[in-house]
Formats: C-alpha cells, structure tokens, sequence
C-alpha cells in the first residue's frame, strides 16, 4: 500500500469508527486543542497567520480576527503555506477550466477554483496529502456500507479536480459527469454506467428525476446525494418520489467538507473535521452563518473563515444521538435575504429565504419550478412553470402569502411581476430565492 493510500485508511477508519465524545463538551474542549495544534504547524510558514495571531497566545485563537473570502483573496500569497503566487494559481486554474482537463498541477499542490456565486471567484490550494484525508472522510461518511464493497459513484460537477479523482480505487469506481456537457450525453453514460452511488446538484437531479418518470433514464443508484446547491423542499419531493427513496446531502464547498446527512436523514455539520462557531442572524429563529476553522487543512489554513451562508439550527436533537450540530436546512447565501420596507420607519427589514420559499409553496401544491429574484426593496419577479389551468390562481395566491408574510414581519407588500420559468444554462447555478441589488 502506497502512502496516499494509507493516509486514506487511515482517515477513513478513525473518522467511521475512532472518533467518539461523551458530550458536547467533551467535543468543543477536543476541538480547541486540535486548533491550538494546527495553529502551531501553520504560523511558522503562513506571514498571514503569523501578524493576525499578534502577540496573542495560540489558545486565545478566538480572538483573532474573523477572515472572509476578500481576505483570503488579497493576501493569499502570504496566507500559503507553499509559496504559491495568485497569478500563477489562477493561471493554472483557467488553463484548466479552458481545456476542460483538470488533472495539472502545481508542484504537487492541486490548483482549482470557486464557482463565484457571490460574484468573486476564489482558489483553493490542497497537497496529496490533504486530497487522500478528505478522500477517507468522505467516504467514511458517505458510502452505504464498508468500503470494501464494490461501488461506482457518479458526481455530477462544473470542473472535476485531482480532490475527487483520488476517490478512486479498484473496488471504487469514479466517474466525472461535467455539467456543462449535453443531458442526452449524461443520459445514455448513467445508462451504460449504472451507477450505485449519485452525487448532483438539486437542478440536475430534477432533470434526471424527469428523465426517469419518462422511462429515458434506467438506473437504480442505492443512495442519492445533493450537492452545490440549496436543496428546495419542491425539488426534493419529487426527486424522492422519482427515486423512491430519500435524498441526501453534502455540504462541501471550496472551503472544505462541512457537513452530511447522518442514517436518520439529518444534516450535520462535519465538527471532527472542522470547528464552526455560530455568528448568530436571528438567534430566535436559530438561524447563523458559519465560521469555520480547519483542523487539518495545511497549504491553505482556514482559521476563522466566515462562509457567505446561512444555515438553520435544527430545534430538536437528531435520534442518531451526534454531538454535532444538526440543521434544518441550508438557506442559502446572504445575497439570498430579501431586504423590504419596514413599516415602521421606512428602513430595510431583513427576510429570510425560508420565508419566501414557504409562501410560495404554500400558495399551490400545482408549482413544477419557481425562482423569486428580487430587484429592488419593493419589486420581486416570480417566475413560474405551473399547467396553464392553475396558472391565475396560483398567480393570486402566491400574491396573498407574500402579502400575509409581509405583514407578520411589518413590511411593506412589494409589487410582483410573475413569468415564465426557464432552466438555467448547463453549468449554472439553480438559485430559487435570489436578491439582485445591494440594501
């Protein structure tokens, strides 16, 4: 066994069967002191780390200042921990999203890049070493059974990267399906391929749940996960029902493996493999943005990064008995929050997605797809796929709970302009709830 292979293993069975705590106290005070280890690795090599830290001592970590993706984007040639200059790391990043091959590297390190969802595209640094420990994790946490079982797993993506290639094994077979290819093509590979494991964004698990009620897609994977996007209540109901069983989720993103669906179905946040603290939006309705600290992550640190994300704490403890924090649901991004009109005082309230997604939905069980995008305090567009028998009334009713929502939170009622809804092109973002002007 190579020693990629046996950091792999080695990830792999402590993170399914090593890692056990008491409480949660017992995790926090084991989190802190893997911060104040990976701290002291990281500061010798990082200029970055080394001035934020100050004078401060390693176990006062949570006092430095909190770091976000402009940060990390500015300073990211003192930031490393391998000298690896931007220029050079976003060149070797566009050369890859240009030719569609994925594989090159830089000096070992594997160079890939952020979808740019909030309008800035990040980079992300990650060795050999770090590629085989996320491997292991991931599989711990994902696989239906042991990984000495025979599996071939499809993941759907924008750009493949050496991270997810280092999956794969002879009994784990790994295929790339890159979005931006033709759906007729991934239709009749999935066919041929058939396989056990599926990993896709909600958007393309949709297609692919529509294919297969119309009997093009023939395949039987035994456990479903969405990915990269935020997984509408709408969308998983019908996927669900198309695949006749539940629909999982992966939390990853370029910052890391953050989270997955325990056996009950319940999001947790991956907290043996990273620390988040709970910056607190509305704490009544339990809902924060994460800011995470890597325990393990070296050519590229993450210590206390704060995701553009907003998350929803579960209310009740998850039956699987984790110390992990459990979710309700991933919102969505800040850029996702509608800002209206308070009645009040005129100044801007913040509404959550949540809110709006549950007044849409509520107005028609007859809704296939919708997307709210608003453009302005008091201007939303709706856009709707609905059978044209239903279309008026769902029109009106969506017009009604956004109304009613408004008045539970003391806004003003927008105006509403309703259209048709239009898939999304290959490669893009499905973003249901979106706010297109800053408050």
């Amino acid at each position: 066994m190579d020693k990629g292979a046996m950091i792999a293993a080695w990830e792999y069975i402590r993170t399914k069967y090593g890692r056990r705590w008491s409480s949660r106290e017992a995790l926090e005070r084991w989190q802190h002191r893997n911060v104040v280890k990976q701290l002291r690795r990281i500061v010798p090599h990082s200029p970055f780390f080394r001035e934020r830290l100050g004078e401060l001592p390693l176990e006062q970590w949570r006092d430095m200042p909190i770091m976000n993706k402009s940060t990390m984007m500015e300073h990211f040639d003192t930031l490393n921990t391998v000298g690896i200059r931007k220029e050079d790391a976003f060149a070797v990043a566009l050369a890859a999203e240009e030719s569609r091959n994925f594989t090159p590297e830089w000096n070992g390190i594997t160079v890939g890049m952020s979808s740019g969802t909030s309008g800035n595209r990040g980079l992300f640094l990650v060795s050999a070493q770090e590629r085989m420990a996320w491997s292991g994790a991931m599989l711990a946490k994902a696989l239906p059974g042991s990984v000495l079982a025979r599996e071939r797993i499809a993941l759907f993506l924008r750009a493949d990267s050496n991270l997810y290639g280092s999956v794969s094994k002879r009994r784990l077979q790994f295929a790339f399906f890159d979005l931006l290819a033709p759906f007729g093509e991934h239709v009749k590979r999935l066919n041929a391929y058939a396989p056990t494991l599926l990993v896709a964004p909600p958007s393309m698990l949709r297609m692919l749940a529509d294919a297969l009620a119309q009997g093009q897609l023939a395949i039987h994977p035994r456990k479903l996960f969405a990915a990269a996007e935020v997984l509408d209540p709408l969308d998983e109901a019908i996927i669900s029902a198309a695949f006749k069983q539940p629909v999982h989720q992966i939390y990853q993103c370029t910052e890391g493996f953050l989270g997955i669906t325990c056996e009950h179905g319940t999001l947790h946040l991956n907290e043996d493999l990273v620390c988040i603290e709970k910056e607190w939006l509305n704490k009544h309705s339990r809902k924060f943005t994460p800011v995470i600290t890597d325990f393990r992550r070296l050519t590229q640190p993450m210590i206390r990064y704060r995701l553009d994300d907003v998350l929803t704490e579960r209310n009740e403890p998850c039956p699987c008995g984790s110390p992990f924090t459990a979710l309700e649901c991933i919102e969505g991004r800040h850029d996702d929050m509608f800002y209206m009109p308070s009645l009040l005082d005129g100044t801007l309230t913040m509404v959550f997605p949540d809110f709006i997604r549950r007044a849409i939905m509520s107005a028609s069980s007859k809704i296939e797809h919708y997307a709210a995008v608003q453009h302005a305090p008091q201007h939303i567009t709706v856009a709707l796929q609905v059978p044209a028998e239903h279309r008026a009334e769902c029109e009106r009713n969506i017009a009604q709970e956004l109304s009613k929502l408004c008045e539970i939170v003391h806004c003003a009622a927008p105006d509403i302009t309703f259209t048709d809804w239009k898939q999304p092109p290959a490669g893009h973002k499905l973003r249901r709830i979106e706010r297109k002007f800053r408050p």
